[in-house]
């Protein structure tokens, strides 16, 4: 049919009604809101019944540590391991790093479940890559080739002396008389440091639906997170032989469900899916890493591959596509340029957004498109046909899921509402009871509640300010680094900074500016830093400004991690700066560059400068 944008009235022809699509996404959304939204879940660690352990190391003890540093760095994750690397390259040695596994990588240290991959081509989003002289196996690397990357960057800049593994942060409280901060974990150690650089990342307390009857269950349950290979035989390269007798029940079809599925189908005797809203699953397109290629870079690829991939995702133009992904092609098809004769720049704006939608539908459609043509029984296909908004939740892709129903042993349950409960012997979802031998937990980690929440501890400041209070209604940052009345904390996780899908480029650039203000602190003795009110404010302004129109989007979204479960004031993005990145770290670089610390407040025995 033809659609004319409502202003000029350009014509938009497309293969579906935009009003009954509209309809049928705010339909779908309703079936699925809960007035508990992000309350509907509960911490791993909260569950008595479940085992929240570290399956991965062997639990260690160490006498407790008392010590004066220069820099403390929370998380021993990417961001950790970049923040450990640019400060030793910033001549900066006196750190210590905090880590509550037992080795380096985060996410990657944990998440060892079959399947598991990143979702960005590993080109980019391994980070260090020509540091360390390391390129990867395969265009999208397997979740043990990145925990090895972690543990190489970590031996590259002599990380592992530095490192306090199975530790937990109970406490970081600044003393005034001191210019100091005081850090206190559970294993009674004691650090006082200068700064401390925050990167506990956003994903690292899993969670589970609150589900009644956990208790009862008397087969085997577990988080994804915490994969336990004794019961299931295998390892994330598959062969789980020992669930060939086993009926396997998988709650949750995010990105680990998805890339979880198609092994478990494969050795599972039965697997039911349970799904509560379907993802969009695009194609994978994984292969090895060309030897020719890889021979031929030079100098400088990383970086330069970083740029083109940036700039693809934000708007700025390039001659070639190097990384030629799906990320790639899906950000500038989303303006709808590609549906129209005209410059769509051109357009008025109201006509604009309209495009855009349109262009989000098709995107929708295609996916349709793709399940109908690979999962061979219809009903099963409808089931597994989202009906959002594209980026309402973070795509997948995989080139075996969607295959894996074609299994007569792999059924898809569709629970809009989620599990009722669970019994002794298996799951009740819409009133049906499903005998299973065991449950898997695909359902992510904990988001939109307060980082005291998260991470266990609160910051606390001049004065006995408390973080958790001071951010009750959001971050207050200037930049996403510094924040006035925390003086030298820095937070290197995502805030109020610009970030679209490579996270551990954001880290990255986080971390190689904080290294550098603190090489700075350090070489001209100031003492403590923080941002002026006054710039901090208008830096928080301009931020919810640039979120006006993402947040009305995730607004019309069923409820996901992105929109706080349907509370949008608690969503994931609610303090990205959202403009383009290139931009955003020009910006920073032309501070940086321009010497003045503009925003800043600098603090020397004898001086203090605001700039």
């Amino acid at each position: 049919m033809t659609v004319k944008l409502p202003v000029s009235g350009t014509p938009v022809v497309v293969d579906f009604d935009p009003a009954q699509i509209r309809e049928r996404y705010a339909r779908e959304r309703t079936a699925r809101l809960k007035r508990e939204t992000l309350g509907q879940f509960q911490g791993l660690s909260d569950v008595l019944e479940l085992d929240s352990s570290d399956p991965w190391s062997a639990p260690f003890e160490r006498e407790p540590i008392t010590e004066e540093l220069e820099v403390a760095v929370l998380g021993g994750g990417f961001g950790g391991l970049l923040a450990g690397a640019h400060l030793t390259q910033n001549g900066i040695s006196d750190f210590r790093i905090i880590e509550q596994g037992g080795d380096f990588g985060g996410t990657w240290y944990w998440n060892r479940y079959p399947g598991v991959q990143c979702d960005v081509e590993s080109y980019v989003y391994l980070p260090l890559l020509e540091e360390t002289g390391y390129v990867p196996s395969k265009r999208y690397a397997d979740g043990a080739e990145i925990f090895e990357h972690a543990q190489r960057i970590g031996r590259h800049f002599d990380l592992y002396r530095t490192a306090l593994f199975q530790t937990n942060v109970t406490s970081v409280e600044w003393v005034e008389a001191d210019d100091r901060w005081e850090i206190r974990t559970d294993r009674g150690d004691v650090l006082r440091a200068q700064f401390v650089l925050r990167a506990n990342g956003p994903l690292n307390k899993p969670q589970i639906p609150r589900v009644p009857g956990i208790n009862e269950f008397e087969g085997k349950i577990f988080h994804t997170s915490r994969w336990d290979y004794d019961y299931t035989g295998g390892s994330a390269a598959g062969d789980l032989d020992k669930l060939r007798d086993k009926r396997v029940a998988i709650i949750g079809t995010g990105a680990t469900g998805i890339q979880a599925v198609p092994f478990l189908a494969q050795d599972a005797k039965e697997l039911f899916v349970i799904q509560r809203t379907p993802s969009v699953v695009g194609p994978r397109d994984n292969r090895p890493t060309d030897p020719a290629w890889a021979a031929s870079l030079e100098a400088g690829w990383q970086e330069a591959r970083h740029h083109n991939f940036l700039s693809f995702l934000n708007g700025h133009h390039q001659d070639e596509n190097l990384v030629d992904d799906i990320w790639t092609h899906l950000f500038p098809s989303l303006s709808g340029q590609h549906l129209i004769d005209v410059p769509a720049t051109d357009l008025p704006v109201e006509d604009q957004i309209a495009l855009a939608e349109i262009a989000d539908m098709q995107l929708m459609y295609e996916i349709h498109q793709r399940i109908d043509a690979e999962v061979k029984d219809p009903a099963t296909a409808d089931k597994l046909k989202p009906w959002f908004g594209f980026v309402c939740k973070r795509p997948a892709f995989n080139d075996e899921y969607l295959d894996a129903f074609n299994r007569s042993s792999v059924h898809l349950v569709a629970a809009p509402t989620g599990v009722d409960g669970i019994t002794a012997t298996g799951l009740v979802v819409d009133g049906q009871h499903y005998e299973v031998d065991a449950i898997v937990f695909a359902t992510g980690f904990e988001t939109g509640s307060t980082s005291t929440e998260r991470y266990g501890y609160d910051i606390v400041g001049r004065d006995g300010l408390s973080m958790r209070e001071r951010f009750a209604d959001g971050a207050k940052t200037l930049h996403g680094f510094f924040s006035h009345g925390f003086p030298n904390f820095v937070e290197l996780g995502l805030s109020q900074n610009a970030y679209v899908v490579n996270f551990t480029y954001m880290l990255d650039r986080k971390a190689r500016h904080a290294a550098r203000i603190v090489a700075h602190a350090q070489k001209n003795a100031v003492t403590s830093i923080e941002p002026d009110p006054t710039a901090q404010d208008e830096w928080v302004e301009a931020t919810k400004r640039t979120e006006e129109l993402r947040l009305a989007y995730f607004a019309g979204c069923t409820p996901g991690y992105y929109n706080g479960q349907g509370d949008v004031a608690r969503g994931f993005f609610n303090d990205v700066h959202n403009i383009s990145e290139i931009d955003f770290w020009n910006m920073i670089d032309r501070w940086w560059e321009d010497g003045s610390f503009a925003g800043l407040t600098l603090n020397s025995p004898s001086i203090t400068t605001t700039h």
